[in-house]
């Protein structure tokens, strides 16, 4: 069974500090392609797929993938994104970054959340 844990996220060629918990979201759109002789049930048909990853983890200041994830964010680049499974497959892609709040309690750690949207395939390796 894979453990969440052993899942890594990288930017470009390097690890994400800090990260802790990662969701890959993938999806895709349906197409109605119902008639009159579907016999009363609708037909449908995958149309366009689009993914995206949204993580959190602890803000490591000068972790050089987030400050990389900074620098896109700020010039409004695209990022080299990919997620590393427990038996050593990889998901792969390009992303833009849609949202990247940081959130800094009084009495606790600060932490980053991030959302990726995928612009173009994610590819499983």
């Amino acid at each position: 069974m894979a453990k969440g844990i052993d899942f890594i996220i990288k930017i470009g060629s390097k690890v994400l500090g800090g990260q802790r918990g990662a969701t890959l979201n993938r999806s895709a759109s349906v197409i109605d392609t119902t008639t009159k002789l579907s016999e009363g049930w609708k037909e449908n048909e995958a149309s366009l797929k689009e993914w995206s990853i949204s993580a959190d983890g602890l803000l490591v200041e000068d972790d050089a993938a987030y400050l990389d994830l900074e620098t896109a964010f700020i010039q409004g680049d695209t990022v080299e994104v990919e997620i590393l499974t427990s038996t050593g497959s990889k998901y792969k892609g390009t992303c833009i970054i849609t949202d990247f709040p940081l959130e800094m309690p009084y009495d606790d750690n600060v932490t980053y959340s991030l959302t990726l949207q995928g612009t173009g395939p994610i590819v499983k390796e």
